[in-house]
């Protein structure tokens, strides 16, 4: 299973069908990111594909970032792109393997809507065990009618506040204002923090 899940991604990216790749850190995320006074607080950015808010995150000054992804060739393109970068933060992996914790901010883009339904309940534990109590997760949801053909794979506010609820706070879910606009309307901007 795992096997055939690294070879649709990495598939995907040889192949060049990365349709949800939009060449640059997504707009309600940087403006997240821009907001942030701390510099040195620990991040992951899992399912990081071309990771462009690691990018963006670098040129901003942040420090101890973390990228995971299960697919090889786009941590290639990145490892290229930023030769000096500590490797031990381009991590190629399962997520749900991950052995590390004590992240200060988790930053979610595309990654939970690219799983298998299925696994959502997993991602949220894995979430919460990644995060430091005081820490905080972020990013972006679908808000389309969750069909069984994807990814990507929709969701409603409902069945987030049912998922996240027993597990995390909300202190924003709301339409994302400032979404690319192919994705206008269709996002959830969110920051969620571990009860």
């Amino acid at each position: 299973m795992m096997k055939q899940l690294k070879e649709f991604w990495e598939n995907k990216y040889l192949n060049e069908s990365t349709g949800w790749d939009i060449g640059y850190a997504s707009p309600p995320l940087t403006t997240y990111i821009d907001q942030l006074p701390n510099k040195d607080i620990k991040i992951l950015i899992p399912g990081a594909g071309n990771a462009y808010e690691l990018i963006y995150l670098i040129a901003a000054g942040f420090t101890n970032v973390y990228i995971v992804d299960i697919a090889k060739p786009p941590l290639d393109r990145i490892k290229v792109q930023l030769p000096h970068y500590p490797q031990d933060r381009i991590i190629e992996g399962d997520f749900f393997n991950l052995d590390l914790s004590d992240f200060d901010l988790i930053l979610e883009q595309t990654f939970f809507c690219a799983l298998d339904p299925g696994l959502r309940p997993q991602y949220v534990h894995k979430m919460k065990q990644l995060l430091k109590p005081t820490g905080k997760l972020v990013g972006l949801l679908f808000t389309f009618p969750l069909t069984e053909s994807g990814p990507p794979y929709g969701g409603s506010p409902e069945e987030y506040k049912g998922l996240f609820g027993d597990h995390f706070n909300f202190k924003v879910l709301e339409v994302a204002y400032n979404s690319i606009k192919p994705r206008a309307n269709k996002e959830l901007f969110f920051i969620f923090e571990p009860k």
